[in-house]
């Protein structure tokens, strides 16, 4: 089944994303070789797709998991959480409709 993973930033948590991305991208990377990655990305603080200093205010992914509880266990592993980025982190069953 399909989980949405949404996470919520911390303020100013842009040299933390900065110090963790490639660990980050290497988990979400192994996703997608396996066929489980919808789609992912950040939501920029600003109304740009390169916010730049402004950083971003979260992150979103949607990706198969045998269960919710998979799917919680992957998001709180996530090298972001240790790296303080994530203030908060929604694991929830997603149902694509379309395309």
């Amino acid at each position: 089944m399909l989980y949405l993973i949404y996470a919520e930033d911390v303020e100013n948590s842009l040299p933390l994303r900065k110090q963790s991305r490639t660990a980050h991208v290497e988990r979400l990377q192994a996703l997608k070789n396996q066929g489980r990655l919808i789609i992912a990305g950040p939501t920029p603080a600003i109304d740009t797709a390169d916010p730049g200093e402004a950083g971003f205010t979260g992150s979103m992914i949607v990706a198969e998991f045998d269960s919710l509880k998979s799917a919680q266990q992957w998001a709180d592993s996530d090298p972001y959480i240790e790296a303080g980025v994530y203030k908060k982190v929604t694991v929830k069953p997603y149902n694509k409709v379309l395309p």
